[in-house]
């Protein structure tokens, strides 16, 4: 009888279970160390499998980086509709279209902070062109059906519907909100304000979401 050990036989992948390991590991990366983390021979390495078993799913590490992108905006997404979801508990229409607008703010900020990582990645691997849907943009959506950029027009569009904001005033409004909200992320992220706490950051977060929508209904307001 021979002594020799039998070598240890390598877990199989089906149905699509290398790639799911794959991105699952790139998120992983994403997580700890943003976008420059994301290497595809360490996502292979981490799924168990050769290297060269990625190149049927991922072909390249630009592939991988991208399909690591939309999984984290669909988790900001998530996170945004968990905002947006806690504000539809309000029965004022008006009350609950201005909760779900400060939502998207608030959820976009605390998405920030809490996963810097994937935050950084999801704005990382190419620009973020609002104006192209193409058919791989599905992965980056939430369980709404809809990406952080169009819960945001969405939320727009609640003031609108209830009254608070008037047509006349949503077009471009869009883009005002998201560049105060995102250059508040950058700020906590990498700029001056990294080294705030929790508590105030949060305050900061709330304050400048109450701006941006008390600027949007003053610029409505008749003069």
């Amino acid at each position: 009888m021979s002594d020799k050990k039998p070598s240890p036989t390598r877990s199989t992948f089906r149905h699509g279970d290398l790639r799911r390991a794959l991105l699952d590991a790139g998120v992983a990366l994403a997580r700890q160390g943003g976008p420059g983390a994301i290497v595809l021979r360490e996502a292979t390495r981490r799924a168990g499998v050769v290297p060269n078993a990625a190149y049927r799913h991922f072909e390249s590490r630009q592939a991988l980086l991208e399909a690591v992108r939309a999984a984290a905006l669909a988790a900001l997404a998530r996170a945004i509709e968990a905002e947006i979801d806690a504000a539809a508990q309000l029965p004022d229409p008006r009350r609950r279209a201005r909760a779900a607008f400060r939502g998207v703010g608030l959820g976009y900020l605390r998405f920030a902070r809490r996963e810097p990582g994937l935050f950084r990645t999801a704005f990382a691997a190419r620009p973020f062109d609002v104006h192209e849907r193409a058919a791989q943009d599905d992965a980056a959506r939430g369980a709404s059906g809809m990406d952080p950029f169009e819960l945001l027009c969405h939320a727009l569009d609640g003031l609108v519907q209830a009254g608070v904001l008037p047509a006349a005033q949503r077009q471009g409004a869009e883009f005002m909100a998201w560049s105060a909200v995102h250059g508040m992320a950058m700020l906590l992220l990498d700029g001056p304000l990294r080294s705030l706490g929790e508590a105030p950051s949060q305050a900061l977060a709330e304050r400048l979401v109450a701006m941006v929508e008390q600027g949007l209904l003053a610029e409505a307001a008749p003069q």
